[in-house]
C-alpha cells in the first residue's frame, strides 16, 4: 500500500487534472482493485457526479438520497455492495470534514488491512480532487449540473469549503439556490484559541448583490487577518460598503467569536435573524443579540452580546431567505418549521453537514426551485475543551 501512495504523491506534482481517474485506476490494479471511479458531489448535493476517464465506460449519476453509495456519502462511512467476482466499495472523500464525493473500487474480499489502505487511498485522492480543481476546470464541471450565472460565480469563488472539522469544533454551511447565489455569503476562520465567524445579506438581487457581499466578505477577512475584534471590524466593513456602494445600499450580518478553550460565544447583530440555539438536540430558542443598523448606513453604535456554551451546543445562523420562504400557496417556512426540523435532524445523530443539507433541500422542497430570495445556513458546533494538540 505503500508503495501506491507514495506513486500516486510522485506523479501528483505533475499530475494534469484530467489525468486523476486514469492514474488512480493504474495504481489500484497493483492492489487487486479494479474498476475504480471517482464520484464528485454535485453544486447542490443531490447527485454523485462519475468523473471520466476511468475504466469504467458511462458510470451513471447516483442519487445522494436513497442510494447504497449515498449512504456512505450522507454518514461519512465505509459501505459494501455485492459485485461479480468480488466487492464493491464505496470509500468518502474528505478533505477534512468537506464531503468532496466517494471512490468506488471493487477488491476480491473485505479483508480489513485491504480496506484499510484503500481509505488511506480515499483520503488521498479527496486532498487531490480539491488542490487540481485549482488548475483546471474538469474537475469543477463535474459538480455542475447546469450553468452558474456570473452572481454565483463571484459567490462560489469567494467562498470556504462549505465544512471545517476539528477536535473542539465543526462548522458546516450550505447556500441555496447554488446555481444562482447572489447576495448571501458566509466567512470562517478556525485561529488559534478562536474561530472567526461571519454571514451577510446583501440587499437586492444578481450581480450588484453578489458585489455588494463580496466586498463585505474581502473587508472582514482583511479586518480580521489584521487582528481586530468584531466591533472595529463591523466599523470597517460599514464604511468600505457605505464608501463603494452609497447609504442606499446596505447587507444584514452577524459576526462572531467562539473561544475554544471556554465557549464564550461574542456575538454582533447587524439587523439579522437572531441564531437558534441547539441544546441536547433541541431548539431551546433564538441568542439575544439586539440588533444595530445593517452594514453600510454609517452607524457605528454597535452592542456584542456573550454566552457561554455549553459542549455539543450547536449554534445555526441562517438568512432571512429561510424562514420567510414561501410555498406556492403563500406560506412561509417560517422559524417554528426551522426548529422543529433541526431538532429533529440533530436527534437522528446526522453530522452537522448532513444537517445543512437536509435543512436547505427542505426550503428548496417548501419554496420551489425559484426562491425569491437566497437561503442560506451556517452551523457551529462545539465540543468542548480539550486537552493537548489541536487537530484539523
Amino acid at each position: 500500500m505503500g508503495h501506491v501512495l507514495a506513486s500516486l504523491l510522485d506523479a501528483s506534482h505533475h499530475l494534469h487534472p484530467d489525468d486523476l481517474p486514469a492514474l488512480l485506476a493504474s495504481e489500484l490494479a497493483k492492489l487487486d482493485g479494479r474498476d475504480a471511479v471517482i464520484y464528485l458531489v454535485d453544486l447542490d448535493q443531490r447527485g454523485l457526479v462519475p468523473l471520466p476517464g476511468g475504466p469504467v465506460s458511462d458510470p451513471p449519476v447516483l442519487s445522494v438520497d436513497g442510494t447504497l453509495p449515498g449512504l456512505s456519502f450522507r454518514s461519512v462511512t465505509q459501505v459494501t455492495s455485492e459485485e461479480q467476482g468480488g466487492r464493491r466499495l464505496w470509500l468518502p472523500l474528505l478533505d477534512g470534514g468537506e464531503r468532496v464525493g466517494l471512490l468506488a473500487v471493487t477488491v476480491p474480499d473485505e479483508d480489513p488491512a485491504r480496506v484499510a489502505g484503500f481509505e488511506k487511498v480515499a483520503a488521498l485522492v479527496a486532498q487531490l480532487v480539491v488542490t487540481k480543481s485549482q488548475y483546471g476546470d474538469t474537475l469543477v464541471l463535474a459538480r455542475r449540473k447546469r450553468d452558474v450565472n456570473l452572481a454565483a460565480e463571484l459567490r462560489w469563488s469567494l467562498l470556504p469549503p462549505l465544512t471545517c472539522s476539528a477536535d473542539t469544533v465543526t462548522i458546516a454551511g450550505m447556500l441555496e439556490p447554488a446555481y444562482e447565489i447572489a447576495g448571501d455569503a458566509f466567512d470562517y476562520s478556525v485561529t488559534g484559541d478562536t474561530v472567526h465567524l461571519a454571514i451577510v445579506d446583501a440587499m437586492g438581487h444578481g450581480l450588484e448583490s453578489s458585489r455588494i457581499a463580496n466586498l463585505a466578505v474581502c473587508a472582514y477577512r482583511n479586518s480580521r487577518r489584521r487582528g481586530l475584534g468584531i466591533e472595529s471590524t463591523f466599523r470597517i466593513m460599514d464604511q468600505v460598503v457605505s464608501e463603494q456602494f452609497g447609504h442606499e445600499r446596505f447587507l444584514t450580518g452577524q459576526l462572531a467569536q467562539l473561544s475554544l478553550s471556554s465557549g464564550i460565544l461574542r456575538l454582533l447583530n447587524a439587523g439579522h435573524p437572531r441564531p437558534i440555539l441547539l441544546r441536547g438536540n433541541q431548539d431551546v430558542g433564538e441568542l439575544r443579540c439586539e440588533p444595530c443598523l445593517p452594514i453600510g448606513l454609517g452607524e457605528i453604535s454597535t452592542e456584542v452580546a456573550q454566552v457561554r456554551l455549553e459542549p455539543e451546543d450547536s449554534v445555526l445562523f441562517f438568512t432571512d431567505g429561510v424562514t420567510e420562504a414561501r410555498s406556492l400557496a403563500g406560506e412561509p417556512f417560517g422559524r417554528e418549521r426551522l426548529g422543529d426540523l433541526l431538532s429533529r435532524a440533530a436527534s437522528s445523530g446526522e453530522p452537522p453537514p448532513e444537517i445543512m443539507r437536509r435543512l436547505s433541500h427542505a426550503v428548496i422542497q417548501h419554496g420551489g426551485p425559484a426562491l425569491h430570495d437566497d437561503a442560506t445556513l451556517l452551523m457551529v458546533r462545539w465540543s468542548g475543551a480539550r486537552g493537548g494538540s489541536r487537530r484539523l
